[in-house]
């Protein structure tokens, strides 16, 4: 006999033929199907695992909290450089960035106990306060790098672009169960008016404000609301010519960005490589002079000036150099098992409003931080788009912790994630995991 802690030796599994298979074996070796059946019974328990009702909830925390220590270890190694490079007080920007993730940490963990009703509740609201932040953005904004992004509120730098992305969620995701309610998303007018005006309007907003990655990304929310909604499949792909169209339209006519594409072209060329692809050359040579496993947290050189933009835009090759390829592929793990726990909920959670939410946030997030790894690695134009949670900037910070929060909202109403909720107390985490607290008889 075997407590619930306890395991049988050799010769008392040999002796017991209806002994747990997997205590089979000595040190001499397992038996002939050992291995085999240990690795189909680690995948029979991972399986499990997934197939727990607050499987989805907890991926997505724990996705969420990795990244952003990982994020918080580059920001301070970044930013160190940065801000002795400009006369800052060191520690100024990491100091901004740990308020920054503290508030956010609050406000993702306030949204994964809020009801969906309340989300729908503000959605005008917050599409109108992000609407009326872009347009002063044009009256009284800041300037930086040749964009005008940014509010200075308080003593503080506020991106309202950043907040119009999570209006635009909640909003499209409103108004689209609104009508799928009423049963009017069978006509295609009903179903791109007034979304389609709306994004043209915000994504004009941001563009006027020269920020093309950032009308990238709501172009993208609004291909996501399309695609979860279930529209149809010409109507899908009409949509995405037309956007690629306007896109093409928006660089041609603005100088900065044309020049930025043109250089992805050409960036074998001599002239270009010591000109305006300058940034993207010594992005990818600090990211490839990481090798395997970098050389150690906080060592960089190529922060000391040689990459530009090292604590936003380019951060990714700071990581690649101080942690190697070990450490992309983790940071690139994360991003795809949050991808995955963020589909699993938009397939899984039975209310409209949420699976249209879900899925635009972990479109839009994922497609993000694709854009600026792919950027790094030389394979995409430069947009300018932050790495969600790694990169510095506190108003991208609190509104993807918002998002996340919102995530982990939706992931309690899948199904029975109520009722495993309602039964969890104390160690309902170790519980979770198959391990049993209670003492064995």
């Amino acid at each position: 006999m075997t407590t619930a802690v306890g395991r049988p030796d050799a010769d008392e599994a040999a002796a017991d033929p209806d002994a747990d298979p997997r205590s089979r074996g000595s040190a001499a070796g397992p038996a002939p199907d050992g291995e085999a059946w240990s690795i189909a019974g680690r995948v029979g328990r991972f399986q499990a695992l997934l197939d727990r009702p607050l499987a989805s909830y907890y991926l997505v925390l724990g996705c969420s909290l990795l990244l952003l220590g990982v994020g918080l270890m580059m920001v301070l190694s970044t930013s160190t450089a940065y801000d002795i490079d400009y006369g800052l007080p060191v520690y100024s920007m990491f100091q901004k960035q740990v308020l920054g993730a503290a508030a956010g940490l609050i406000l993702m963990f306030a949204a994964a106990r809020t009801p969906p009703r309340v989300f729908r509740a503000c959605a005008y609201p917050l599409l109108g306060v992000s609407l009326l932040g872009l347009v002063l953005v044009l009256v009284a904004g800041q300037q930086v790098y040749g964009a005008e992004r940014w509010l200075q509120i308080g003593g503080l730098q506020v991106q309202p672009s950043e907040f119009a992305k999570l209006g635009l969620v909640v909003w499209g995701a409103d108004l689209l169960a609104r009508k799928e309610r009423l049963g009017q998303l069978t006509d295609w007018r009903q179903l791109l008016f007034p979304l389609l005006p709306c994004v043209a309007l915000i994504g004009l907003l941001v563009m006027l404000g020269d920020d093309l990655g950032t009308t990238f990304l709501l172009l993208v929310i609004f291909l996501a609301l399309l695609w979860v909604v279930g529209s149809p499949g010409r109507l899908l792909a009409a949509m995405v010519g037309l956007l690629v169209f306007v896109m093409l339209m928006l660089v041609v006519v603005h100088p900065y960005e044309l020049e930025r594409l043109t250089g992805f072209l050409s960036a074998q060329s001599p002239a270009c490589r010591a000109g305006s692809c300058y940034q993207l050359v010594q992005g990818k040579q600090a990211l490839g002079s990481g090798g395997l496993f970098g050389v150690g947290s906080g060592a960089s050189r190529a922060k000391w000036g040689s990459v530009p933009q090292p604590t936003t835009d380019f951060i990714f090759a700071i990581l690649g150099e101080e942690l190697g390829l070990a450490g992309t592929l983790c940071v690139v793990l994360l991003y795809g098992v949050l991808a995955y726990a963020g589909l699993r909920i938009a397939r899984r959670v039975p209310d409209t409003f949420c699976r249209l939410a879900a899925g635009a946030i972990t479109v839009w997030l994922i497609v993000q931080a694709l854009v600026n790894i792919g950027a790094v690695l030389g394979v995409l134009p430069i947009t300018g788009v932050p790495l969600p949670l790694i990169s510095a900037g506190v108003s991208s910070l609190l509104v993807t912790l918002a998002a996340l929060g919102m995530l982990m909202s939706f992931a309690r109403r899948e199904p029975g994630a109520r009722m495993a909720l309602a039964a969890a107390g104390r160690g309902r985490l170790l519980r979770w995991l198959g391990f049993d607290r209670r003492p064995s008889a």
